[in-house]
Order: C-alpha cells, then structure tokens, then sequence
C-alpha cells in the first residue's frame, strides 16, 4: 500500500505474501518469567520467541494515553507497581501485540488493550475518554468529548479518532457497538482457550488501509486486484460508505506503482545516499541501537558567502530528512549531524525548520534543540519495522559491516596464517594456500620475498593456487603430506 499526497510518495506499508501481520493481534498467553530488575517479564503466546512485557504496560497500571488516539501522545508519568506484585510465573493473561518482533527481539506486548473502530477506539482495560489532538476546533473538540463521556462504558475507556470529526453521536455509538460485540466474543473465546491461543486478528493490510487512512476528501483508493476490490468495496459500504464512491478499480498498464511513481520511490528509499536538488546529500545509516543522518554540502557552492550557503543546505537537507524518516519509517534514536553553522540564529532557524517539517509526520517525534556541534537527536516512535528492515536482509558476504576487507590486508592475513601453523608444527614440509585470484596477485607481487624466506628458514614448499569462484574474503591455509 502507497499513500500519496501531492503527487509524492509519503508512506508505505508492506505485508508478507501471506498475509501474516501480528501488529494489534490479541493472545491468551502464559507467563514463563518475571524480571524484577527490569521491571518486565516473557509471555508466552505461541511466536517463535517469547513476547515481553514492560511493566508500564501492565492494565493494572493504567499508564494511559492523555486524550489522543494510540501512538499520537505524550504517555502520562505514573508511579509504576512492581512488576513482581502483578504477574507471577505460570499466570494467564490476555495481552496484544504493541510491536512486531524485530531482529532478534521478540514482539512487544501490552495487556491495555485496544480496539480501534473507524471513529472511536475503545480500550475495555483503560478507564479514560479523549479525543484526538489532530482535531484543532476548540468547539468541535469539546462536541465529540461530550459525546464520548455520554457514551463510555463505565468499566472502559474511549477516544474519539481523528476520522470521528463532524460526525454525530448516532455514527459515534454504532461504532462503538461494534467493537464492544468484539470485546464480549473475545472474553468469551478466552474463557474456554488454552494459553497460548490466538483470540483475535486485527485487519490486514488492505483493510485496516482503508479504515485508517481513507478520509472523504481523498481523490480516489485505488486497487489494482478484482478481488481485494471487492473486499474493501464491501468493507466500505457497511462501515464507511460515505468514502465508498473513492474506491476505484485500476487495471491499466503500466501497473500502478510504476505509473504514479512508487516503485522509484522505494528505490531510493532503500539508498543509503539521497541527493538534494541543489547538489548536496544526506546519507542515512540504521545500526542497531539508532539511526546517523549526516548532511554534506557535496557539489552545492552557493551563490553568497559560506554562512548563507551552509543555511540553505542544511534547511533544504532538513525537508528531505523529514519525508525520508516517514517513508523508510525509521524509528528509535536519530542523530543528525548538520553542516557546522557558526550563528547561533541559523542552528535555530535549522531546528525551527525541522521542527516544522516533523508536524506533518503522523508517528509522535521528540527533538532536542541543537548543539555546538551542530548535532541533532531526535526520536521517533518506531510502530513497525523500518522500510529497510522489511525489503532487505543482510548481506551474507560482509555480514552487515556494509564493506569487505581490501585483497591486501587479505593477502597479509594469509602470511599470518602460515607463519601461526608453521609455528604449531614443526614438522611440516608443505603448505598449501587457496585465495581469490585478487589475493593471489597481491600475495605473488607484494609478499614474494617474505614467502620465499619462510621457505627457505623452514625447509617448507609453500604452493600459492587461486580459488575457483568465491568470496574474496574466504582463503585457506592447509597442511599437505609431500
């Protein structure tokens, strides 16, 4: 799914052929172990790792949301119970899938659930009503509250979603019922289940698309599939009809993400260097624990004196860090180092500009104001993995490292390995060496001499052949019998 917004790329979203997405899924798991020292433990809910579970994420605690949709607020700060007087070992718990596992993390679980609908969302664990920061009329604000605190279930929580503006209280309550009649079918599955069972699946990709992007001033939904089309024709005539009339079915040719341009969009998403139009880049590289964003000016000279020039650089690099951070969904710590500005007004102009250029990003972001070094860090929240993540997978030649060993420090760790077997047995009389034939070069014109003497103070036949194919890196050094 590609979500475009003035002609451009701004998200995308990818599901497995399967269709298999974990993301809002709701368990009856088995608690296998309790950290008190991290103040969280493992659940056991049938994934090929065990979930884990923060203590903050406990129901019991009731760390809700201020009065926003899940994933847009600031959490509120609560003492936390230890998590040792909440959960003991071999305890059930219903609990729902926060964060896809990633690497070698399993998924991240809460036990406040929530069942988001097309206007509201209710959370049968959460005693809160709010209404979506998105949603900026003081008057309409204070409408959709009072509606909402007239229609929440006492022992629940509810909040109006930004697609709930200008809706009255008759479209605001069929909602809501829905997803109670879901809530009791899932009390009622988890009565009678066996941990860990699966009690309920969220959407899938197309549409949960539908019911969580698609707004009435929209241009159209395309679908290039008879079938999905249809599926989502039905999902929106019973619960969206009024954007029912967008929904369009595309079988032209050329395909549709080529047509709009999707495709060359997520081509140069998965680069790491992103050129600017004034001729700088931005190259962006994810390692574990974050994200580095370095700024370069490469081949823009300005027309004005360096300090204008090192200004426009970095705010025209700063549009473009922002639109890149949504579309690749790049989340956890950024740090962005800009060029070095010595005025303190431009870093704060710079900073200002990112603030502004971060607005329109729908996943919540927190950013520290600039330092002396003319360093940035940010967070994003991270609600899936990133775009690189899901496409890509690491390379089996370099490992992830991101470059390989040159054939001459290969060729020196080559001598080093007859020197250390020659060490350990004294008795050899010949010693054969497989390389890539890059290797095998550099051996024969660089290390001749140092071989021609380890044969010579040894007694030892040292016989250098190059590989047939293979990995540069990979070489061996073997004993062979004369």
């Amino acid at each position: 799914m590609a979500l475009l917004e003035n002609g451009v790329t701004t998200d995308v979203l990818i599901a497995p052929v399967s269709g298999t997405r974990i993301v809002g899924n709701i368990y009856k798991g088995r608690v296998v172990r309790v950290l008190p020292g991290m103040q969280s433990a493992f659940v056991e809910i049938g994934l090929e790792r065990t979930a884990f579970l923060f203590a903050g994420d406990l129901a019991a605690g009731q760390n809700d949301e201020s009065s926003e949709e899940p994933g847009h607020a600031e959490p509120a700060i609560r003492p936390i119970t230890p998590i040792a007087d909440q959960l003991s070992e071999g305890q059930d718990l219903i609990v729902q899938i926060a964060k896809e596992p990633m690497g070698t993390k399993g998924a991240r679980v809460t036990s406040q659930i929530t069942l988001p609908g097309r206007h509201v969302v209710f959370m049968p664990t959460v005693r809160h009503v709010g209404v979506s920061r998105r949603i900026q009329d003081e008057t309409e604000r204070e409408r959709l509250r009072t509606i909402a605190e007239s229609m929440c279930p006492e022992d629940g929580g509810l909040i109006v979603r930004t697609a709930g503006e200008g809706f009255d209280e008759t479209a605001l309550r069929e909602d809501l019922a829905l997803l109670l009649e879901l809530w009791r079918d899932i009390c009622e599955r988890a009565q009678h289940a066996k941990p860990p069972t699966l009690l309920h699946s969220d959407l899938d990709l197309a549409l949960q698309s539908a019911r969580d992007l698609l707004r009435p001033d929209f241009e159209a939904f395309y679908v290039d599939d008879v079938h999905e089309f249809d599926r989502i024709a039905k999902f929106l005539e019973r619960f969206m009809p009024r954007c029912r009339h967008l929904l369009r079915l595309d079988e032209e040719d050329p395909p549709l993400f080529t047509r709009y341009g999707v495709e060359h969009d997520i081509s140069r998403a998965m680069d790491r260097k992103v050129w600017l139009k004034s001729g700088g880049s931005i190259v962006i590289d994810q390692t574990e624990a974050l994200t580095a964003i370095d700024v370069n000016t490469g081949r823009y000279v300005g027309k004005s004196n360096f300090e204008d020039t090192v200004l426009k650089a970095n705010l025209e690099a700063v549009r473009e860090i922002a639109y890149q951070l949504r579309l690749r969904n790049i989340g956890g710590i950024i740090v962005i180092d800009f060029i070095d500005m010595a005025k303190p007004e431009s870093r704060d102009a710079v900073y200002q500009a990112l603030l502004e250029a971060l607005s329109q990003d729908k996943v919540r972001t927190r950013v520290l104001p600039m330092s002396q070094l003319g360093l940035i860090e940010m967070t994003r929240k991270r609600v899936r993995q990133s775009l690189n993540r899901m496409m890509a997978q690491t390379c089996r030649r370099c490992e992830g490292r991101g470059w390989i060993l040159s054939p001459n420090e290969i060729a020196r760790q080559v001598l080093v390995r007859v020197r250390d077997l020659i060490g350990t047995r004294r008795d050899l009389k010949r010693i054969e060496i497989q390389a890539h034939s890059k290797v095998v070069e550099v051996v024969y014109d660089d290390y001749r001499d140092q071989i021609e003497a380890i044969e010579q103070s040894r007694c030892v036949e040292i016989e250098v052949t190059r590989a047939q194919g293979g990995y540069i890196e990979h070489f061996e050094v073997k004993p062979r019998q004369t």
